[in-house]
């Protein structure tokens, strides 16, 4: 097993600079990990290896955040309801999720890839990137080094895991690579197939196209995305609304747009509910306020204070509705967060005539942007909040030194078994601080 140290933070992995000038010679490799969380679990546990399985926060009616090949094989996706997947496969074992596990995992693989190269930048808990292009004459032979790769994360960080690469001249033709052969796959796109293989896939098959974009570039008579690889940059900014169309057109043509990694633009915490979460009102506004919490401890950790906050749900019936705060004063606490969202919620409720908190509620979110500094806050001579953002800062400072069970506010024992911490397939900016 690969030791979970890493000696590198998330300040290292912001380096790299992207190019829209096409390099067709460029070497990049994506690593995406197959039904990762799954795979973790059955690498753990040795009695589910093979079977069916789905990760799931609540064992009797969550939502499946990962389901194992096996049941992938079955129809079973990440997203539907464990009654559902049970409709469809009767055997599915549903595993409670452990994010110090899947933590270890994607540590171990990042070491492995940081063996071959200094230019690795995780994506996601589940996938990564690796600019080989300096390493052209060290590894003349990318396919091999692709499958020493697959080797070597089974060999040095666990025997069960598999994943899919792509190799292609940059990062977003390295993605689309992964997912057309899984699971274990090795697809290479260059300068000789590019043309063929955009000729045979959909439009929205390309990461980051989906149906409302797709319809666009159909009414202007671009149907494939060979189509919109040959379309010029003016063309598709017009088409696509913006400076994206130009994006698109250095993504389909060698251009580099995607391996830099960009720091927090937002921070945002959500929750699937369950029946039960849903049928009561006081465990309602537990998770509401731990999401809250969530995003104090994010915010300290990273130095931030956010002049905007905001609330979304989403309801059984696909509607949702969602809000935001443009605030006077600069927000790290989650208590005032929620304080703030609370009475937003409120005034709303009154003016529209309707509960807002129902048992047809399906997700709840809150998130958090548009920040500053710690070191740019500025205060008024006599400012009580001074004494309570330091206060704050000390208490999260003894948690780091001596454990989160040291010291714990009034508000967090109201968050116990509320939410659990799991890190989803979005960002990992936080493994690395």
């Amino acid at each position: 097993m690969v030791s979970p140290s890493i000696n590198f933070d998330m300040n290292s992995l912001v380096q790299y600079k992207n190019n829209i000038v096409p390099n067709p010679q460029a070497v990049v490799l994506f690593i995406d990990m197959n039904s990762f969380f799954a795979s973790c679990e059955q690498q753990e546990n040795p009695m589910l290896r093979g079977k069916p399985i789905g990760v799931c926060g609540n064992h009797s009616n969550g939502v499946i955040i990962a389901p194992s090949i096996e049941a992938k094989l079955k129809g079973v996706k990440t997203g539907m309801r464990m009654p559902e997947a049970r409709m469809l496969c009767p055997n599915i074992i549903s595993v409670e999720p452990k994010s110090d596990i899947y933590r270890k995992f994607h540590i171990g693989i990042m070491n492995v890839l940081r063996s071959y190269s200094e230019d690795v930048i995780p994506k996601s808990i589940d996938e990564a990137v690796v600019n080989l292009t300096s390493y052209k004459l060290v590894y003349p032979d990318m396919d091999k080094l692709a499958n020493q790769i697959k080797k070597d994360i089974k060999e040095k960080v666990g025997d069960w895991l598999q994943c899919s690469i792509g190799i292609a001249p940059n990062t977003f033709l390295a993605k689309l690579a992964t997912d057309m052969q899984k699971p274990n796959g090795l697809v290479h796109i260059n300068a000789q197939n590019i043309d063929e293989v955009l000729r045979n896939i959909e439009l929205t098959d390309l990461p980051g196209i989906a149906e409302r974009s797709a319809a666009k570039l159909k009414r202007a008579g671009i149907k494939t995305p060979y189509e919109m690889r040959h379309t010029s940059p003016q063309v598709l900014k017009k088409i696509m609304g913006g400076v994206i169309g130009y994006y698109w057109h250095y993504r389909l043509n060698f251009a580099e747009v995607d391996f830099y990694s960009n720091g927090y633009k937002s921070m945002s915490a959500v929750r699937t509910l369950s029946q039960q979460q849903r049928n009561s009102p006081k465990e309602l506004q537990d998770i509401f306020l731990s999401l809250c919490m969530k995003l104090e401890t994010r915010m300290v950790k990273h130095h931030f204070f956010c002049k905007t906050i905001g609330f979304t749900c989403s309801y059984q019936n696909h509607t949702g509705w969602d809000t935001h705060i443009n605030m006077t004063r600069p927000l790290q606490d989650g208590t005032d967060i929620y304080k703030f969202l609370s009475q937003k919620i409120i005034d709303t409720e009154r003016e529209r005539n309707f509960t807002l908190f129902t048992p047809e509620l399906r997700t709840i979110g809150v998130l958090v942007n548009h920040f500053i500094t710690d070191k740019n806050i500025q205060y008024e001579l006599f400012d009580n909040n001074i004494k309570r953002d330091f206060l704050r800062k000390t208490v999260y400072d003894i948690k780091d030194k001596f454990g989160s069970a040291k010291i714990i506010k009034a508000v967090e024992m109201r968050e116990k078994d509320i939410v659990r911490d799991i890190i989803g397939f979005g960002s990992v900016k936080d493994m690395y601080n």
